[in-house]
């Protein structure tokens, strides 16, 4: 079947039929508002196709992720985050050599400009991390041309400078003061370092929280066309930077909904503990049909059996938690939820396992990173994904710049009345 047929007040139009590597099969009607007049109505573009892209696979049914044809799992298991933001910007597992010139470029380039520092001063001790991670991505902007010949220069300045850029957030935050970059840790030491260490004291960075960081950020490192990615996109067709358009993305992923989820189950987690640990109450809560309360980090919207990354991390999270020694009441509720959702009928009826928000923001509490951080380590994990997508878009001949349709439902015409006639 290479086409389907339309049929619009007697009229007959053919819409050719796409096919993806992976079998995936769409409809194409990019002509369809050109030969009828009509646009499709589709809230939210949940069946809407709006772009091709070779970067991310995803099968909701079947619980299959992978990036550039290769599965979570074997990411997951042993790949670094270094090499896994190689693979999806780039297309390909880099060579040692390759690799080795990929880590030496985002070691040189961690550093800030020194002015930057008086963007970060002029926040409120008050201000969200998100909100300064957001502006000082756009800032780049101002420090490094857009110009084709450094799209290369200023992928590799992004990611290098992200890291320094959200643990100087956080630092913001609590009012304490910048720790530089260090030439002799990898991207993930060099992170938690930036973070924790506090000078005149010694910190090092334990083997544990590393690698569990490694892990949580090649597991958010994309995921196909999801609310925040599709931003980049969007704001990346009308020619914006790159800064610009990553910019974009992190404010997309700072909603509840999106990046913010995992947050959303810690609260969820002390309402349940400073209400005397009862997860029955709250279980009841969700369960109840005349109820509107819902319990955060159960179920997926693509996934629909189970999300590989939660089965990822379920195991990283026991694991993370036996070597750390953590004791911990909301580690202790989440477990009793945990076990209410793979045993009662009720969620497993309606496939409401646990999610990767749920896992994440447990293994993040554990390893000591405070709540208002967790989505600025979900944008951090997330940037490879955005650079490549941002990428992929503007080197594809098909590209042009975004603009939805609508369906309007307001008021019809109007004769003006003049202020003194009302």
């Amino acid at each position: 079947m290479t086409s389907a047929t339309l049929t619009i007040n007697g009229k007959e139009i053919e819409l050719p039929i796409l096919e993806g590597s992976e079998h995936e099969v769409g409809i194409n009607i990019s002509k369809l508002r050109s030969q009828t007049g009509i646009v499709a109505y589709d809230p939210g573009y949940g069946n809407t196709g709006a772009c091709s892209s070779g970067i991310t696979f995803i099968d909701g049914e079947k619980g299959i992720l992978r990036y550039r044809g290769y599965p979570i799992e074997q990411l997951a298991e042993q790949a670094s985050f270094v090499e896994v933001c190689f693979l999806l910007i780039y297309g390909h597992l880099p060579s040692q050599a390759e690799l080795a010139d990929f880590r030496e470029q985002l070691t040189r380039h961690t550093l800030i400009h020194e002015d930057m520092k008086k963007f970060f001063e002029g926040y409120p001790p008050s201000a969200h991390p998100m909100a300064i991670m957001a502006a000082m991505v756009i800032s780049l902007s101002a420090y490094y041309p857009d110009t084709p010949d450094l799209v290369d220069l200023n992928i590799i300045r992004l990611l290098a400078k992200a890291k320094t850029i959200a643990a100087f957030s956080y630092k913001k935050s609590i009012g304490q003061p910048y720790v530089y970059p260090r030439n002799d840790l990898d991207y993930t030491a060099d992170f938690l370092h930036m973070m924790f260490a506090v000078p005149a004291e010694t910190y090092t960075v334990s083997p544990t929280i590393a690698k569990a960081l490694n892990l949580l950020l090649i597991l958010h490192a994309d995921h196909e066309q999801n609310c925040s990615t599709s931003t980049v996109r969007m704001v990346g067709s009308s020619q914006a930077s790159l800064f610009a358009s990553i910019g974009a993305g992190v404010c997309a992923l700072w909603g509840p909904l999106h990046g913010g989820a995992n947050q959303e189950v810690i609260q969820m987690l002390e309402m349940i503990r400073d209400d005397g640990m009862n997860t029955q109450k709250y279980v009841d809560m969700a369960k109840d049909p005349n109820s509107d309360y819902r319990l955060f980090g159960f179920g997926h919207r693509v996934y629909k059996n189970f999300d590989p990354r939660a089965r990822i991390l379920k195991g990283a999270a026991d694991e993370v938690l036996a070597e750390l020694g953590v004791s911990d009441p909301l580690l202790t509720i989440a477990k009793n939820l945990e076990e209410v959702a793979l045993q009662d009928d009720y969620f497993i009826q309606r496939k409401l396992y646990p999610n990767v928000d749920f896992y994440s923001g447990i293994i993040y509490r554990a390893m000591g990173i405070p709540t208002d951080m967790f989505t600025v380590l979900f944008a951090l994990g997330r940037l490879p994904g955005w650079i490549a997508q941002w990428k992929e878009m503007r080197g594809d001949a098909e590209t042009r710049i975004n603009r939805p349709r609508q369906i309007y439902n307001g008021s019809g015409e109007s004769t003006y009345v003049p202020l003194n006639q009302r």
